[in-house]
């Protein structure tokens, strides 16, 4: 049998991580498993600021302290109170190599799914971006379960 408790969904605030949300929200509920939900700034973001969350244009002088808020104001609002509690969420934003972090935080917190977006970028550049799924699947202490938009969805 199996047996989840633990589901993690890393975010990039991007279409396919809402996805990819989605199914982890139907995880969580199916096998009564506590949701972490992360988002990892990439440390580059500060110094390339192509590297925000989608959707998030920041100069180059914003501090450090700004682009952390705005990330945790955008996390704040992907659940509601009420899905907070009924998956025991556990809301966190790191700083550092997002494929690194989210390997360092499954196996921290004994993550047993993790459910993430991809983006399906094309081969030139995935060539020069690589992917961090793909990193994540190599590397994760656990299943990865990744999904695409648009996509065969089977969460009704």
């Amino acid at each position: 049998m199996i047996a989840i408790k633990q589901v993690l969904v890393p975010t990039d605030f991007s279409e396919p991580s809402q996805v990819a949300l989605n199914y982890g929200k139907a995880f969580a509920e199916t096998f009564n498993a506590r949701l972490h939900l992360v988002h990892v700034l990439d440390e580059n973001a500060l110094v390339y600021p192509w590297a925000t969350p989608e959707g998030e244009t920041l100069a180059l002088s914003t501090a450090r302290a700004e682009v952390e808020q705005i990330v945790r104001n955008r996390l704040d609002h992907i659940l509601t109170d009420a899905e907070r509690q009924k998956y025991s969420a556990e809301i966190v934003t790191l700083i550092g190599s997002p494929f690194l972090e989210i390997i360092t935080y499954a196996k921290a917190k004994d993550i047993d799914l993790i459910v993430m977006g991809t983006h399906g970028r094309g081969p030139i550049a995935h060539m020069l971006m690589g992917s961090v799924a793909e990193k994540v699947v190599r590397k994760a202490p656990c299943p990865v379960l990744t999904v695409r938009h648009p996509e065969h969805e089977f969460i009704e």
